[in-house]
């Protein structure tokens, strides 16, 4: 199949916006008279079931809600702190900061004391719904520490039942005239970034983020999420709302009418999976590649490892034989590979089905990349996963593989409305109404991070000639040899992370004579696999166990296989220790910190170059 040249610029057309005047909270009131008896979301009924709330009852408590905050004299443009779990209670606050006209900073439940006082001083933040007494003296704490006043209220069911007496008080022209100050460009949100290459910086998301976000992401990817007329499309938002991917989805899926609950946890996220039955799932890669080792793990521990493994390749390569057939013309899946398919079907794939709920048509993943063979993997299972791209300064979304126009190890086509170029240096820009409106009382910072009107994004990708975009690395990232060869890190480590053993992986080798790793040990794993072997290793024991090494040396010898050899890995370096959020070297998105890895593990870095 002949090809055209990569191009250097992708772009989808707008589906439009509401007019400059609105913002988000109308697009949400215009949906609820489409449909006000919608069941928007689900809450738990205490006995294992789930209750459905309609739109309009929703939105009654949303108003309650936000006359309540007025009457605490929160005023129109203030900030208000969401520090909680993932809960109903969340979605409520969300709205109804908006409905009385300010808005929304969202911090995560496992910020440290330091990290939401850095938050709520640079925000200046007026108050703060947190979720439980811990997060509460958390807080307080900051707030002590950033010295400023907040006000500080559970995020509960009571405590809301509570703001909606206080504000009975507050007419109905009270809350209409707060809830309409705001228009397209004003700020809705202020969302923290990660931290990897420094301090938090405050993203400025507007309603008009928002609003593109829900009419033009959710009609460009409404195959993902099975939105159409009739359908009963339904999800389980289990990732942190402080995270700009689930915030935006959640504002998407309630303009959409597409019901919603909530698992705050993930000791109950198997049992909420099964009772509510999602038809899509949202989640990052970490979440696919820790189900994919569980799975197999349970398979090894029921003496079922060799029937799980040849169903794995069989899945791989029915889904590998798919692409093939849709992007070259090849015959697609064998007779005997299709036969082979239904037999592990019925074995093994319809059960790992049933842990995800039963229902499931499909999974989006974002936020870091996701390994093909993953990919391919859940696909030839019966559980697609599509691909996506975007940033907190994106809205999240910006590209995404959608059942139409899908293609593995790319992260998809433009959302509609927005435009990617490829920067003659290589760096992935951005642009469209999805992009934010700059860092909070950081001009300098944000005329950096633009050129023109597209947002530099800092990675690395290139444009094939569909327009799909790839990935290839962070800008900042690429690894230069002694030997003056370029090593992209980000694809190495995405293969070796997949092992079961690997929690963490960073490959090294800056003016260095040859590439290496330093590798951190899933904990669990170990534990698992040791056992599988009727031994019991601490991480201690484990960097120098022959086993181990052995193990994880395959996981290398996987990735060194995709590269040449002045880019393969030639020593790797285990530790001894977890790389943890208090550690200082993971974002509460889980992202790895990796200057600052680099930085406090100088010394274990030149052992990996000290001799041989």
């Amino acid at each position: 199949m002949q090809h055209a040249s990569p191009i250097s610029e992708s772009s989808t057309d707008l589906y439009g916006l509401p007019a400059e005047d609105t913002n988000i909270t109308d697009l949400i009131l215009s949906s609820c008279a489409e449909d006000p008896r919608a069941s928007v979301y689900a809450v738990r009924n205490g006995a294992g079931a789930w209750l459905d709330v309609r739109f309009d009852a929703f939105l009654g408590q949303v108003r309650d809600v936000a006359k309540g905050l007025i009457a605490h004299g929160l005023q129109p443009g203030q900030r208000v702190a969401l520090f909680a779990p993932t809960c109903y209670e969340w979605a409520v606050l969300d709205q109804a900061v908006w409905f009385a006209g300010a808005v929304s900073v969202p911090i995560y439940e496992t910020s440290s004391a330091a990290q939401v006082a850095h938050i709520l001083g640079d925000s200046q933040t007026h108050a703060a719904a947190v979720g439980g007494d811990e997060l509460a003296a958390t807080t307080r704490e900051a707030a002590r520490q950033a010295g400023i006043d907040v006000t500080v209220f559970p995020m509960s069911e009571a405590a809301l039942r509570v703001l909606a007496r206080d504000g009975a008080a507050v007419t109905d022209e009270q809350l209409e005239a707060a809830r309409t100050t705001a228009t397209l460009d004003d700020a809705a949100s202020v969302v923290y970034t990660s931290g990897t290459t420094g301090r938090p910086k405050g993203a400025i998301i507007t309603h008009r983020n928002f609003a593109a976000a829900s009419i033009n992401v959710l009609n460009f990817a409404a195959g993902v999420v099975d939105y159409h007329p009739g359908t009963n499309s339904r999800t389980l938002l289990f990732l942190p709302l402080a995270h700009v991917l689930a915030h935006a989805v959640q504002v998407i899926c309630l303009y959409a009418r597409i019901q919603m609950a909530h698992s705050g946890s993930t000791k109950t996220l198997q049992e909420d999976m099964a009772s509510f039955h999602p038809t899509w799932l949202l989640a990052v890669p970490r979440v696919f590649e820790k189900l994919e080792a569980g799975i197999a793990a349970k398979a090894e521990d029921g003496g079922r490892g060799p029937v799980y493994h040849a169903a794995k390749r069989t899945a791989i390569e029915y889904s590998e034989a798919l692409e093939a057939q849709t992007h070259e013309g090849g015959p697609g899946p064998s007779r005997a590979l299709r036969a082979r398919h239904a037999v592990f079907d019925t074995l093994v794939y319809g059960n790992v089905r049933k842990a995800f709920g039963g229902e499931v048509l499909s999974c989006v993943s974002g936020a870091s990349a996701l390994s093909p063979e993953l990919v391919h993997l859940f696909r030839g299972m019966g559980i697609p996963i599509v691909e996506g791209y975007g940033l907190t300064e994106t809205t999240a979304p910006a590209t995404v593989n959608i059942p139409a126009a899908y293609k593995v190890g790319t992260v998809g086509l433009p959302v509609a409305g927005a435009t990617i170029r490829i920067a003659d240096d290589g760096e992935v820009l951005v642009k469209g109404p999805i992009v934010f409106a700059g860092y909070l009382r950081q001009p300098e910072a944000t005329a950096e991070s633009m050129d023109g009107d597209f947002f530099r994004t800092g990675d690395l990708g290139t444009l094939d000639e569909d327009g799909f975009l790839r990935i290839t690395g962070r800008k900042k990232e690429v690894i230069v040899t002694a030997g003056g060869k370029n090593v992209y890190p980000t694809p190495l480590e995405e293969i070796i992370r997949q092992h079961r053993l690997v929690q963490h992986v960073v490959v090294v080798g800056d003016d260095r004579p040859y590439v290496g790793a330093l590798i951190v040990l899933d904990p669990d794993e170990l534990k698992r696999w040791s056992l599988d072997r009727e031994r019991t290793l601490t991480l201690e024991e484990a960097v120098a166990d022959e086993g181990v090494l052995a193990a994880l040396q395959e996981a290398v010898d996987q990735a060194n296989a995709t590269v040449s050899r002045a880019e393969s890995i030639r020593r790797i370096r285990v530790l001894d220790h977890e790389l943890t959020e208090d550690s200082g070297h993971v974002t509460q998105s889980q992202k790895l910190k990796r200057a600052q890895v680099l930085a406090d593990y100088a010394d274990e870095i030149e052992q990996l170059y000290r001799g041989r």
